[in-house]
């Protein structure tokens, strides 16, 4: 499903620093029932070298949703992916726009078990299932 003249009502752009700066923008479902809903409209230099978007593309986006759903769950303490299993199960053109809904599966005081997909319109196309560690510390200081 090609939705490049996607009307994008009802999404937000998230601002976010860094290699996701790249990908995206990453788009933030403004629906109430779809808060764990993110977006990617997708381009040209999202395919690979036979024009489906590239793998490395879609686990990135799963490991954002899944990350931000783990860090509101953890009162926005920071979380660390821990392990991510990916699940292909179908393929995106350039020009695609995509949805990934996370969930959380369980939650304890140091570990955030998260599920998320990605869908095209009602076409599945990857699915990961991860642990995330809720860290004390934000990161190295520079």
């Amino acid at each position: 499903m090609n939705t490049s003249n996607i009307a994008l009502d009802g999404w937000r752009d998230l601002k976010i620093d860094g290699f996701m700066n790249h990908i995206g923008p990453l788009l933030r479902s403004m629906l109430p029932n779809e808060k764990n809903t993110y977006g990617l409209q997708t381009q040209e230099q999202h395919k690979n070298h036979i024009g489906l978007v590239h793998g490395g593309v879609l686990t990135s986006l799963l490991d954002q949703a899944i990350a931000i759903t783990a860090w509101n769950v953890a009162d926005r303490q920071p979380t660390v992916t821990v392990q991510m299993d990916t699940r292909f199960l179908g393929a995106a053109k350039a020009g695609d726009f995509l949805e990934v809904r996370a969930k959380i599966r369980q939650a304890t005081r140091s570990f955030i078990f998260v599920d998320a997909d990605i869908t095209c319109g009602d076409k599945a196309i990857a699915s990961a299932s991860a642990v995330m560690k809720i860290s004390t510390k934000s990161g190295p200081k520079q």
